[in-house]
Order: C-alpha cells, then structure tokens, then sequence
C-alpha cells in the first residue's frame, strides 16, 4: 500500500444544502497541499466524452464512468511514465456494500490511489446521460421542496 496523502473534495454554492453526496459541480479538489484542476464536458454524447479531467502536479488523470456503479481513473502517459490505471466497483446493499479496487500499470502512485478512493464518495451521476438527467430532476425538485418548507407551505 502507499503512503497516506490526503485528498479534500469540497462542493460550493446553493444545492450543497439539498444533495446527499458532494457533486462535482463547482467544487474544488485538493491532494495534499496541491489544488487539482477539473474539467469536463457536460454536453458530449459518450461516457468518454463527459469524463472529468483533472491535473495534479503536471499529471493529467481523466475519471470515467463505466457504469452506474463502476468508474475508471486513468493517469495519462506521458514521457517519463506510462501511466496507470485504477477501476473501482461498487457491490451490495445496506451494510453489506464493498468496493472492489483494481491497479493496473508499472507504477501506480499515492495521488492516483487517494483520487480513485475520493471519488466513492462523491456523486458521479453526471458523469452519465442518463445519470445527468436523473440528478438534474432530482436538483429541481429538492429545490422547489425546500423553498416551499421554507416559506411555511405543505408539500404533498
């Protein structure tokens, strides 16, 4: 096992109040003392397409989704180091849920595992078509119930 780095994921502005998992819309990474620069795009078509992309230290990562439960952190090659690859599964229910770490290249870092691991906590919804919609609907109707709660009207 490497040595312990740790990563720090925190979520900004209104629906931090009303999401059960931190998102990753506008929120801030940081490994260590180091911030992580994040990008994606939210309109492409593919799983490859809405990945995240990410920088750490020179080091350009890209975390993509394979499916609902299952998401894929790659380091990208480049000249001095030919990357790695780590996959994390989630199985079971309730207290029974295990996650499934598998490492695959000639050198697998401290960053790149403390990034895999972050990321079982963080909702990743987005990183799917259908997964998108889903949390865009579910985003509007906590909305609209807490403003409601909040004005003193029943919601039924």
């Amino acid at each position: 096992m490497p040595t312990v780095i740790v990563a720090t994921f925190e979520t900004r502005g209104l629906h931090t109040e009303v999401v059960s998992m931190p998102t990753g819309n506008r929120a801030t990474l940081r490994v260590g003392d180091g911030l992580v620069r994040m990008s994606r795009n939210r309109w492409a078509p593919t799983h490859w397409g809405r990945s995240l992309h990410m920088t750490y230290l020179g080091d350009a990562y890209r975390l993509t989704a394979i499916n609902r439960r299952a998401y894929r952190l790659s380091r990208q090659p480049d000249a001095e180091d030919p990357g790695s690859v780590i996959t994390m599964r989630r199985s079971g229910l309730g207290s029974g849920k295990r996650v499934t770490v598998q490492a695959a290249g000639s050198r697998v870092l401290p960053s790149d595992v403390s990034l895999a691991v972050l990321f079982c906590g963080v909702d990743r919804a987005v990183l799917t078509r259908r997964g998108a919609v889903r949390a865009g609907f579910s985003r509007i109707f906590n909305f609209w119930a807490e403003a409601r709660a909040g004005r003193g009207i029943p919601v039924t």
